[in-house]
């Protein structure tokens, strides 16, 4: 790879190849170190991408590419990597203005536990459909910015909403409802009852479903507020559209205590004897499991999304078992309101450190996983876990084009001996420069090209002081 320093990558117009002795493509990306991430971890030097439409078509040499395609738009990435985005696989958008505003309170007074009961579900009772939307906007240019390609929300108010800033922003995501039916202490905009979850619920999907990048799934809040007629439905609902089912599961010891008192069964062991555990379940954190409950998710085929910033404060989480056994992980930042980022390089870090400190440093082992592992969870795993395994997730010729450029000439990155390396470990989201999703260039050069980023910004600045002000109301209610 070479170490000279190139000018920032730039579009410009197609090359002087005449259209006769070449290939009309959409996009053509030349000079780059393409990891593919693929399982034999390919990298290839001095490498083009094609695009046609929403895919990849071909890659092979920039020398190469010169003589077969002529592009509507070039992009110049010479010292720079390309690899497949990433997906997040827990956020929540309608808590994407709540970020670092729990610790503003505990400054004021200690904070009541568990804080989604009394703050998140508060938050999002009184959110209106605008709200969401600017949310989305907020959250979703920010996943774009840090090198996220696909999230899937965990569940929330007006998901519509949500829809319509992801196809703004142009990100691939999934949507849902946040439905809960079986606790009346719950503010009453976020409760429902089982019948209104399931229809509108199926709605959404059905509204959602010819969209090219946004899809919709069903969600359960958690086991503690959903009856169990309402978890057995939604999974067959699930099933009958061949979708997945988002919920929070072992996330926290209320839980285990509520399930242990309520069921004489742990949350893992209650959702197995309603048929509700199994392949279609992503069942977000996961943290608090016991021997049996781990065997039931390798059993069942379970997925999980791990949430590194916040499992390490709930607990020891079983990740390296049910990475070493197989199940299906993705990596998940639990949206801006419950810990801040929503850089998933930052999370793979984290979920390095907490293996390494759980697993390795005890028993003086320093190779309990690599970087590369866990950044390839994050990138491959998560196109699993979103449905998309065989479209995204791995760069190869058919698969739909969502990658992204990043970074590996900055100060700290030199010298970059090894370009996995660096990305693996020695990458944030800062580093990555420009992202295509559905073959789209959604931003170049930090600069988006779908939304004007600043009166975005702008709108945003009118819209947050309204809010928190509204909230800081409802919490004194």
């Amino acid at each position: 790879m070479t170490r000279q320093r190139h000018s920032p990558a730039a579009v410009t117009a197609a090359g002087a190849m005449s259209p006769q002795a070449a290939q009309p493509v959409d996009l053509l990306v030349t000079g780059a170190t393409v990891l593919t991430f693929d399982e034999a971890n390919t990298t290839l030097s001095d490498a083009a991408i094609a695009v046609a439409g929403q895919r990849i078509v071909w890659i092979g040499s920039s020398r190469e590419a010169a003589r077969r395609y002529a592009a509507t738009t070039r992009l110049d990435a010479r010292g720079q990597v390309v690899m497949p985005g990433l997906t997040d696989c827990h956020t929540h958008t309608a808590q994407q203005f709540l970020r670092g505003k729990l610790v503003q309170l505990s400054r004021r007074g200690r904070l009541r536990m568990p804080p989604w009961r009394h703050y998140y579900l508060p938050y999002e009772a009184m959110l209106t459909e605008e709200d969401i939307r600017q949310s989305g906007l907020c959250a979703y240019l920010a996943m774009v910015s840090v090198g996220t390609t696909c999230f899937l929300e965990a569940g929330g108010p007006h998901p519509d909403a949500m829809g319509e800033a992801a196809d703004a922003v142009g990100i691939r995501g999934v949507v849902a409802w946040s439905t809960i039916d079986a606790d009346d202490t719950v503010p009453p905009s976020m409760r429902t009852t089982r019948r209104t979850a399931l229809r509108r619920t199926e709605a959404l999907m059905r509204r959602w479903s010819s969209h090219p990048r946004v899809r919709a799934w069903p969600a359960l809040r958690q086991i503690m507020v959903c009856s169990e007629a309402l978890q057995r439905e939604m999974m067959a609902l699930t099933k009958a559209h061949g979708a997945r089912l988002h919920t929070h599961l072992a996330e926290g010891a209320y839980e285990v205590d509520y399930a242990l008192a309520r069921w004489g069964m742990r949350p893992a062991e209650y959702l197995d004897s309603l048929a509700v555990l199994g392949p279609e379940l992503l069942a977000a954190h996961s943290v608090l499991l016991s021997v049996e409950e781990m065997e039931r998710y390798v059993d069942r085929g379970v997925s999980v999304a791990h949430c590194a910033f916040n499992n390490y404060h709930v607990g020891v989480p079983r990740l390296l078992e049910m990475i070493r056994r197989g199940v299906p992980v993705g990596m998940g930042t639990d949206g801006a309101g419950a810990w801040g980022p929503l850089d998933l390089f930052q999370v793979a870090h984290a979920a390095r450190i907490g293996l390494q400190l759980v697993h390795g440093t005890p028993n003086h082992y320093r190779g309990v996983i690599s970087s590369e592992e866990l950044l390839a969870i994050a990138v491959r795993g998560g196109a699993k876990v979103a449905g998309l395994e065989g479209e995204t997730g791995v760069l190869a010729p058919g698969r739909l084009a969502d990658f992204i450029v990043v970074d590996v000439d900055a100060h700290d990155q030199y010298p970059c001996h090894d370009p996995l390396f660096a990305v693996a470990s020695n990458t944030t989201g800062a580093q990555v420069r420009s992202v295509v999703i559905d073959g789209r260039l959604v931003m170049r050069d930090r600069e988006f090209l779908t939304v004007d980023a600043k009166a975005v910004r702008a709108g945003l600045d009118h819209h947050l002081e309204g809010l928190m002000r509204r909230y800081d109301v409802a919490l004194r209610s």
